[in-house]
């Protein structure tokens, strides 16, 4: 008897749980819908305000308007304060780099992917994005020609509403610019005069195989690449970012897929990993020289080479080397319309950028290697 009546208890209560949702359902059906839809409207506002800002930001960049990059950040935080003065060192560097060039960037301009956004408390938002930015620019003696470069970052940043305006308190990214802020460095424009009488490359009689390197590189340069690419990485391999950089792994990818080098016990990937050859800088630069596979053609610091810099070739690389180490690895994938060698990369993705646009510090030396197609 006593079983019984806790079923019927049982079901008693099951059905006012029915009917009070189903009276709830019927007095607002629209109440979900409306949540979703509030949630929805903010992150809305939020990618809007952000686009806001980073064009705000590509302006300043341009113009040289520390004044427009202080108003995006809180600088009444350190996480702010530190933003923006990084910002601020950034925009000095690159019309540095311009005068340097005797290039003026005329544009700049952003394509934003957010990947996700949570709201921390009311008004205020963490975010998770990607951002490829193209960079146009034409040389003062040449301004019927414009040329293009793009760069990717992945971005963390805090954003928050305050009285109805959008400020970022807390920024982080791995800016390519970061190993040239040191703005001494930048003075010297002995190369300017050089540059600027340079001509655009006849690359009309390049082999086959630097094509289809130059090919793989536009398409898996991340969020360097254009939009039709996706923003990706060829997820055939891991990203090695995470473990320290991924440049290497790139250049070996463009060679192995693009120019059809063969892979060997020396320079190989496979399931179980890659080999120090093929997955770190020093090991890549040296693997390639030692083996025949490649040639130097010149070693030293930018005044040093900057000449010999027009004999690299879509498909060549660049090596970059700190304190006697190396920490980078580009590849050539183009020249502009002075002639200028471009570069594509991973780690902060690059695709068709100057050189050493990035690389300006004067304890830097460059490699330029000429890769055996």
């Amino acid at each position: 008897m006593k079983y019984s009546f806790f079923k019927s208890d049982r079901f008693i209560i099951k059905v006012i749980l029915f009917i009070f949702i189903s009276i709830s359902i019927y007095i607002n059906p629209f109440m979900i819908t409306k949540t979703k839809a509030a949630e929805i409207n903010n992150k809305e506002e939020v990618e809007k305000a952000i686009n806001l800002i980073f064009e705000n930001r590509n302006k300043a960049l341009i113009n040289g308007n520390a004044d427009l990059i202080k108003a995006i950040f809180d600088t009444k935080t350190k996480y702010g304060t530190w933003a923006f003065e990084h910002e601020k060192k950034k925009m000095q560097y690159i019309h540095n780099w311009q005068e340097k060039q005797g290039i003026k960037f005329t544009n700049i301009t952003h394509q934003i992917v957010i990947k996700r956004i949570r709201e921390k408390t009311n008004n205020n938002y963490s975010v998770n994005l990607l951002c490829s930015t193209e960079y146009k620019y034409k040389y003062d003696n040449q301004t019927d020609k414009e040329n293009s470069s793009r760069i990717g970052t992945y971005h963390v940043l805090n954003i928050e509403n305050r009285g109805g305006e959008w400020i970022i308190t807390k920024e982080w990214y791995k800016d390519p610019f970061a190993d040239s802020l040191y703005l001494d460095n930048t003075k010297a424009y002995s190369s300017k005069e050089y540059i600027l009488l340079q001509n655009e490359k006849d690359v009309s009689a390049l082999g086959e195989r630097r094509l289809k390197a130059m090919e793989y590189a536009d398409q898996f340069c991340g969020a360097a690449s254009e939009k039709k690419y996706g923003f990706k990485y060829n997820n055939k391999y891991r990203d090695y970012n995470p473990q320290g950089g991924d440049c290497a792994n790139f250049a070996s990818q463009i060679l192995f897929e693009g120019g059809k080098f063969k892979k060997n016990g020396s320079w190989n990937y496979d399931r179980a990993g890659a080999t120090r050859a093929w997955l770190n800088a020093d090991g890549f630069k040296n693997y390639m020289i030692n083996s025949g596979r490649a040639s130097l053609i010149a070693h030293g610091s930018y005044d040093k080479v900057y000449k010999a810099s027009y004999k690299l070739l879509p498909g060549d690389f660049v090596a970059y080397e700190k304190k006697g180490d190396i920490t980078h690895i580009s590849t050539v994938t183009g020249s502009d319309s002075r002639g200028y060698a471009l570069v594509s990369c991973h780690n902060t993705d690059r695709n068709k950028v100057p050189w050493d646009l990035g690389w300006s510090d004067k304890n830097i030396k460059f490699w330029l290697v000429h890769v055996n197609y």
